[in-house]
């Protein structure tokens, strides 16, 4: 299908064409229409769009159950669009209908923006959730701007919002679009047009597709083996560890890519089942040449992304078209990019995929830098003597007894993690609570984990993720297994020394890093809990390659926070520029 030029007499006029034409790129070919103002720039882009038939309707229940009736014939997702207020409540009954049957309806409810809200302002009613559990997702939509990433954020929240009206199972969908004035394509003296000609619109649909109940043969990739493509494996953690390195291993050997994967995957500790493993990703593109170099065409996401935000933003630079594997029915993916979502397992793909006859000069390169990188990295960490945190990680990674369980708290716990931890096959099972990436409940969550699991565990955490939990700790007599808890304690908030707050002095130590004074031993000995204050490497190796059977215990080790983070910043940055 060709792509009409988007309308570019106001910022409400493209963001409503790319809406617009973002489902006819999906497939929709029927939309309802009822009137009204703040609804205009949809039923503007709607009237205009030559692959969509708009049928106008007065009355929004009416509207409703003529769409459902169109969804119903076509057994594909008809839009229903109304105006702002109790319009809006009138196509309810029908919503009711598509949740009950099973049809494909998704909702366009026009709304003012949020500072016109709750302050007696006409034609406005609380629409969010409107329909309740009767959808089978709801989102609403950010007010339009000028942006490029908002767009393509637009674009993909469309793209997982018309999915949705059919899988995992058929039903209606609301997206709530609110607007600004002017609601008319009032022209705004060139300054959206000046702001669309810096956008590559040739592009910027093409990876899109019909949705379809599930994904047919020709929605699988169809990948020659020769693109610059990677494997991008985020903080998984299946239920059959062994299925998935197996499946991941006979991706990689199809299509000989290099397989990224973040420091929470199993992965790195099962690394001869997973040919061409890339540990040290984050490092080399911190390198902008390397970076340039190593831009990819196609990235297969298996999962969710990884922790990097320096992998996070190479992929979206990149403007790969990205396959996202997930057997989820929600939009996982945050960078908003050329996504196509594959709900289906792992072991399903893998048989689909061809078979790569030569080797990949793509994954030569990556390897290269892996085996540059990571031994400067293992030299430096080896030869450290003072206590530094990311060297913690990378003695349990070595350390700990084969098949425990290694679950990390969040902040930079996790990101240390990723940073260092070496390939490796001790079948260490790493855990954390990566869904929102909270420090509630991490003492408690570690806990619960290792509770009659059958297998050694310890907690990696800071001092500040315990001390929000250490209520957990009124658990320990209930508590039957093995838990050590290696403390890190820089007396604050260390994640945050990495963040541009950290430049503002006041108020950053105070209000930011919270620096405590807590003495973990006189708290441990509170819950008769062991504790034990570390006093070097060789003593930490000590502690953490035999681990108890049972009971609880921390060992505790003090590190220097605004040290650590210089000198984490400095190496990064020194082993980067290695590479030339």
């Amino acid at each position: 299908m060709s792509v009409p030029p988007p309308d570019t007499r106001n910022v409400n006029a493209l963001w409503a064409g790319v809406l617009i034409e973002t489902l006819a790129q999906c497939g929709v070919r029927f939309a309802v229409v009822s009137p009204g103002s703040r609804s205009t720039p949809l039923a503007m882009a709607l009237a205009a769009h030559p692959e969509i038939e708009a049928v106008p309707v007065l009355d929004e229940r009416s509207a409703a159950f003529f769409a459902l009736g169109l969804a119903k014939q076509h057994l594909r997702p008809v839009v229903l669009v109304c105006t702002s207020g109790t319009a809006a409540a009138n196509l309810f009954p029908a919503v009711i209908e598509a949740h009950e049957s099973g049809v494909p309806l998704l909702v366009l409810t026009a709304d003012r923006p949020p500072e016109l809200r709750a302050c007696a302002s006409g034609q406005t009613i609380d629409q969010q959730k409107l329909f309740g559990g009767y959808v089978n997702f709801f989102h609403e939509i950010a007010t339009p701007e000028l942006s490029e990433s908002r767009l393509k954020y637009l674009r993909q929240s469309v793209v997982h919002a018309t999915g949705r009206t059919l899988a995992p199972a058929a039903g209606p969908v609301h997206l709530n679009v609110p607007f600004r004035d002017p609601l008319a394509p009032v022209a705004d003296n060139g300054a959206t047009a000046r702001f669309a000609a810096t956008i590559k619109w040739d592009t910027f649909f093409t990876h899109l597709v019909p949705a379809e109940p599930a994904p047919p043969a020709g929605v699988l990739p169809r990948i020659a083996p020769d693109v610059h493509g990677v494997i991008v494996v985020g903080p998984v953690q299946p239920a059959d560890v062994g299925v998935f390195v197996a499946a991941v291993g006979e991706i990689s050997r199809r299509l000989g890519w290099p397989v990224l994967a973040d420091g929470l995957s199993p992965l790195r500790h099962r690394a001869s089942r997973v040919p061409h493993l890339v540990t040290t990703y984050d490092l080399v593109l911190r390198n902008v040449a390397a970076a340039e170099r190593l831009k990819p065409e196609v990235v297969l996401c298996l999962g969710d992304w990884p922790t990097s935000k320096v992998l996070r933003s190479w992929v979206e630079e990149s403007e790969a078209l990205i396959w996202m594997v997930t057997e989820r029915p929600d939009n996982r993916d945050a960078l908003h990019g050329r996504t196509r979502q594959i709900a289906l397992p792992l072991t399903a793909l893998a048989a689909v995929l061809p078979v790569a006859v030569d080797e990949n000069g793509y994954q030569r390169m990556w390897a290269r830098y892996e085996q540059k990188v990571r031994p400067l990295l293992e030299e430096r960490l080896q030869a450290e003597v003072s206590l530094f945190e990311p060297k913690v990680a990378w003695l349990l990674a070595r350390h700990l007894p084969e098949e425990t369980s290694i679950f990390f708290a969040n902040s930079m716990p996790v990101r240390d993690a990723e940073y260092v931890t070496p390939p490796g096959n001790r079948a260490i099972r790493p855990l954390c609570n990566r869904g929102a990436n909270g420090i509630d409940g991490t003492l408690s969550t570690a806990l619960g984990a290792a509770h009659q699991s059958g297998r050694l565990a310890v907690l990696l955490t800071g001092d500040l993720a315990l001390l929000h939990d250490t209520n957990g700790f009124l658990l320990r007599p209930k508590f039957r297994g093995s838990l050590t808890i290696v403390l890190i304690n820089n007396r604050g908030g260390g994640i945050f020394e990495h963040l541009p707050v950290a430049q503002f002095e006041p108020p950053f130590e105070e209000f930011f890093a919270m620096p405590q004074e807590v003495d973990f031993a006189k708290l441990c000995a509170a819950y008769s809990v062991t504790h034990v204050m570390v006093r070097d490497w060789s003593h930490l190796t000590e502690l953490i390659s035999t681990l108890p059977a049972t009971g609880v215990r921390v060992l505790e080790v003090a590190t220097d926070r605004k040290r650590d983070a210089a000198m984490r910043k400095r190496w990064f940055a020194e082993i980067a520029a290695t590479l030339g």
